[in-house]
């Protein structure tokens, strides 16, 4: 059977073309996805500052959970740790335990606080291309190391070293007094010298460096660092030394790293960003794996449908069943094999270009390289080869097991398009989607729903493919009146549609799938969004916005507009996340003082006024986790530090105000960056007026209500990129599935319009026929594929915003369907002209 299988690729590849390229698409699909699976789990994040230190020690940086359960006298214990967004400090004594290992030949300690050098003309200047910009102390610049390449080092409060691409940048030199904006009000210096890295300018980050003790009054971490660098004594094995100091250390949360581990102490968004990574990477490969699914096995159906008549030979000159499942399973494997390896090698590029894209919309830094491994490319040649031969198999069933008799008839004319099996099958899946959608409609985080969503889609697509022939009947039976308007194309659109309508159906499922997951993903972002956005706008009362081109705005300017007559009330809002337990939560720092003048949460029980040091107001979504007013609860705060709160207030406009609202002090202290990311401002005075009152304060503005709304769209905007970049290779995959699937079914029906144009039939007439078929098609997948679209985003908006109204844009649906219209009816005459190209009383004779 394996030489009759290469036999037939041999003189049938234009039959298993479309197989061919649905499994490629496939392959490189898993193997990008798969390579950013990897990196999150296995990828390096170089280090730069701290390149110098071997060695280095810093705080846990997760939330531990232990729980012990016993069954059947048996006891174990469970583990988990989640890891926390701000930095954990250490206490600064720990540096000298450190220093007095033996084998250390200095234990120096890290300061890590904004800090952005102010142009002459105002403009805040942040690091290479955009990046952080950073403010040190002096002490610290052995672990990079840093060298002085001009002036001396910074030994009074008001002097400052400047990194030499930084001084490059702004053309400051040794001598000169520069303006930097910190943590505090900005304030000036004198350049008292340049540094450089001995291995090259930065690249990350820029640096600054302070004296010791302005450093520590800039960052608010009296006798704290935020890590400690080891530099070894010569000839000192690293390993041991790390060893030795783990012990010195024990009973600390102090952890010790090693040369490895370095970056990831460094840059703790590149920590998250490999979180990331593997979340987003796993979901993608799931859903793309069930999607290629989808399209691979409708690819063969189609394929082995339009080799009926070959298949019912074999079976009339005694072919067994088995004979027929092992030739087709062959068959697909092979095409398998090779569309595999293609594929692998094709999705590197696409992972390439997938890790640029992430990078260019800030999701993961430069420092985390992407790690080209073979294990995906392993994967995706295995899944794509077992996926291929399950497929054929599962679409030879029926050939295969009809008694030869029936064979030959049937492939004259499809007699049985209604399989009771098929039929049982796709009612399964179509109730599983309903039970699903149900699930979506009482899940109220993201993390949570966005999988869900996509599953609803593929389970209600399968569905529509296993119920495709009944739903192809009613379809063509609705459509039979429009259709006669025109007499001669209409008549036999309509009869062919009829007659064949397991290919009417295969050619329905991908124009379903490619509108139904389109839609769901595009308007899923758009719901979340304008939620989110109404819910900001409508709680915000206040007149004016204060915000900042730089790292925020410094508390001086909040006070500063205090001052003035006519305010009543200015609120500094500052943000972060913090830990209940294991689950993560968005939350926001307000000053409780006049806070009901500036925001309006949407209290629904307890009272803002209770919201001091001690006080938390939570979310609907949140009060499941945290509890209702009057409960206590022991928050996480980012850093690391562990407080309890009691809840004074329950509200529900969570997306537009985080799921945790607390005191302003409280979360400022624990986090890295304390300025405010917005100052809210009750007043009568005019956006002029404010705009005077804090000009001394460079990069910040005064907003108004549209400007905010502008701003906050604009952000949403980019965070949406992103999903829409990962799930966009699935709707491209989609919708190269269409232009397959239509492509080859219209080229498999080349003696078909022969013997019309032998009968009297036009050319002309065969066109306008086919793409009135195309039309038909396209209106019953754009029907059905709305229905799904709109049922689950439905249940998503009820989930996630408490509504049963997504929000659709009727601009971009009607570009989501005239893209698939076109794609459907270019597939279609494209492949139409060529099959008709040659003399019907060739073709009518030509091999299938």
């Amino acid at each position: 059977m394996i030489r009759y299988a290469f036999s037939t690729l041999r003189f049938r590849k234009g039959g298993f073309v479309g197989a061919f390229l649905a499994l490629l698409c496939a392959a490189a699909l898993i193997t990008a996805c798969g390579t950013l699976l990897v990196t999150g789990l296995t990828g390096k994040i170089k280090t730069e500052r701290y390149a110098a230190a071997p060695i280095m020690v810093a705080g846990d940086q997760n939330v531990h959970s232990v729980k012990v359960k016993e069954k059947h006298g048996k006891k174990k214990v469970k583990r988990k740790a989640k890891p926390l967004d701000e930095r954990v400090w250490l206490s600064a004594d720990l540096t000298a335990k450190v220093g007095a290992v033996p084998g250390v030949k200095a234990a120096v300690p890290e300061l890590d606080f904004p800090a952005c050098v102010v142009t002459g003309k105002g403009q805040i200047v942040s690091g290479p291309d955009g990046k952080a910009s950073w403010g040190h102390s002096w002490k610290s610049a052995p672990l990079t190391p840093f060298k002085l390449v001009a002036g001396t080092a910074p030994e009074a409060a008001d002097q400052v070293v400047l990194d030499r691409a930084l001084a490059s940048r702004t053309g400051l030199k040794a001598g000169d007094r520069v303006t930097v904006q910190s943590t505090g009000a900005p304030t000036t210096y004198r350049v008292s010298g340049i540094a450089a890295p001995a291995q090259g300018d930065l690249r990350e980050q820029s640096s600054l460096f302070f004296s010791e003790d302005e450093a520590e009054r800039l960052s608010g971490r009296a006798h704290q660092v935020a890590v400690i660098g080891v530099i070894p004594d010569q000839g000192v094995d690293p390993s041991e030394l790390r060893s030795s100091i783990s012990r010195a250390l024990a009973g600390t949360t102090a952890q010790v790293h090693g040369a490895d581990d370095r970056g990831a102490v460094e840059f703790l968004g590149a920590s998250k960003a490999r979180v990331q990574l593997i979340s987003m990477g796993g979901a993608i490969a799931a859903v793309s794996l069930l999607v290629a699914v989808l399209v691979v096995v409708g690819t063969f159906a189609l394929s082995i449908q339009q080799r009926y008549r070959e298949l019912a030979l074999l079976r009339a000159i005694a072919a067994t069943p088995r004979q027929i499942r092992g030739l087709i399973g062959r068959e697909a494997a092979i095409i398998g094999l090779v569309a595999g390896g293609v594929g692998a090698v094709a999705g590197l590029p696409i992972a390439v270009w997938l890790h640029g894209r992430f990078v260019d919309f800030g999701t993961i830094p430069d420092a985390l390289g992407l790690t080209l491994s073979p294990y995906p490319m392993l994967a995706a040649l295995v899944v794509t080869v077992l996926g291929a031969w399950a497929a054929a198999r599962l679409s030879a069933r029926r050939v295969a097991q009809i008694r030869p008799a029936e064979a030959l008839s049937e492939a004259a004319t499809e007699t049985r398009p209604f399989v009771a099996r098929r039929l049982v099958a796709g009612a399964i899946f179509l109730v599983v989607g309903v039970v699903l959608l149900f699930v979506l409609s009482i899940l109220h985080t993201e993390p949570a729903s966005a999988p869900v969503t996509y599953l609803c889609v593929i389970m209600l697509s399968t569905a529509v493919a296993l119920l495709g022939p009944v739903i192809a009947r009613a379809g063509i039976a609705a459509l039979s009146t429009p259709l006669r308007l025109s007499r001669i194309s209409g008549y036999l659109a309509m009869a062919n549609s009829r007659t064949n309508l397991r290919r009417f159906s295969g050619a329905l499922t991908p124009l379903t799938l490619l509108v139904g997951m389109t839609c769901t993903i595009i308007f899923v972002q758009s719901t979340l969004g304008h939620a989110s956005q109404s819910q900001a706008r409508a709680g915000n009362l206040a007149n004016y916005t204060l915000a900042s081109s730089g790292p925020g705005v410094p508390g001086p300017a909040a006070d500063k507009v205090r001052e003035l007559s006519g305010v009543s009330t200015v609120t500094e809002v500052v943000r972060s996340t913090v830990r209940v337990g294991l689950d993560k939560f968005q939350i926001q720092g307000v000053t409780p003082e006049g806070l009901s003048k500036t925001v309006d949460p949407g209290v629904v029980s307890g009272s803002l006024n209770g919201l001091g040091h001690n006080g938390v107001a939570v979310s609907k979504v949140a009060e499941g986790i945290v509890g209702g007013v009057g409960s206590k609860v022991k928050v996480t705060m980012g850093d690391g530090t562990r407080v309890q709160l009691t809840v004074v207030a329950v509200y529900d406009r969570g997306l537009g105000f985080g799921d945790l609202t607390m005191a302003h002090d409280l979360v400022a202290a624990h986090v890295d960056n304390p300025l405010s990311s917005a100052v809210l401002v009750k007043t009568d005075r005019t956006k002029p007026e404010l705009a005077k009152a804090v000009a001394g304060y460079p990069g910040v503005q005064v907003l108004d209500g549209d400007q905010v709304d502008s701003l906050r769209a604009d952000q949403q905007q980019s965070d949406a990129a992103v999903n829409f970049v990962a799930m966009g290779l699935i709707i491209a995959f989609t919708a190269i599935a269409v232009v397959n699937t239509l492509a080859m079914s219209t080229t498999g029906r080349t003696r078909e319009f022969a013997l019309l144009r032998l009968v009297g039939t036009t050319r002309l007439q065969v066109l306008r026929m086919l793409r009135l078929e195309s039309l038909a098609v396209v209106l019953l997948a754009v029907v059905i594929g709305t229905l799904i679209a709109v049922a689950t985003l439905t249940a998503f908006a009820i989930g996630m915003t408490g509504s049963a109204a997504p929000y659709l844009s009727a601009f971009t649906y009607t570009g989501i369907v005239a893209v698939a219209a076109c794609l459907a009816l270019a597939a279609t005459m494209i492949s139409a002209r060529v099959s008709l190209a040659g003399r019907p009383a060739d073709l009518i004779g030509a091999r299938e």
